[in-house]
């Protein structure tokens, strides 16, 4: 999603973060709910999660694109974060553009991860000319590989890592799977659907 932009779907709308109060609370909670924060080495302080959100915005002006606010289609209060941002850690796959996201727990199991990472890997294949969008995720983190599934993406076992910026201090969260998914496998799913 381009800097500037929205995506709308039927039930969703992306947007860029901005530096409300709102905005900066619900980040924040994103990335300190313990359910939400089960599969990341560290829960983050509201000064933490405030300076990450501070460092979107020029990675955004700089890329074009990146983590945005996921918000149900007729409220302006995030529920979550589904975006594309290039990988910025030395991996296999690397470089490489992901897709990611995450939704807060009382939003869980209705499907707005799915519905928001489909509006994406569009947005990335046709408006962003991307020739392949990656994701990851620790290997017990079901959900997440539940979403890559459905959206097309396809496992690539010879490419799970250990992720670099796991501490030791967390080996059972180093292990995570691999997912690609090509412009021409997605246009041909497209095609197919």
């Amino acid at each position: 999603m381009k800097a500037g932009a929205e995506i709308i779907t039927d039930r969703l709308l992306l947007r860029h973060w901005t530096g409300s109060t709102t905005d900066r609370t619900a980040f924040h909670r994103l990335f300190s709910d313990p359910e939400i924060m089960r599969f990341f080495p560290q829960r983050l302080a509201r000064a933490e999660a405030d300076a990450l959100l501070d460092g979107l915005f020029p990675l955004i002006a700089e890329y074009g694109f990146g983590w945005a606010a996921l918000c149900l289609k007729d409220k302006e209060d995030p529920i979550g974060f589904a975006g594309l941002m290039p990988v910025r850690f030395k991996a296999a796959f690397a470089p490489a553009v992901e897709i990611g996201w995450r939704v807060l727990p009382e939003h869980w199991g209705k499907g707005y991860a799915t519905e928001a990472a489909n509006a994406l890997l569009r947005n990335g294949f046709k408006d962003l000319h991307l020739d392949e969008i990656v994701s990851f995720a620790v290997q017990d983190n079901h959900a997440s590989t539940a979403v890559m599934k459905r959206i097309g993406m396809i496992p690539e076992p010879a490419l799970d890592f250990d992720h670099p910026r796991v501490p030791d201090t967390h080996p059972h969260l180093k292990p995570h799977v691999f997912y690609r998914l090509t412009r021409a496998d997605w246009q041909k799913k497209r095609a197919a659907d």
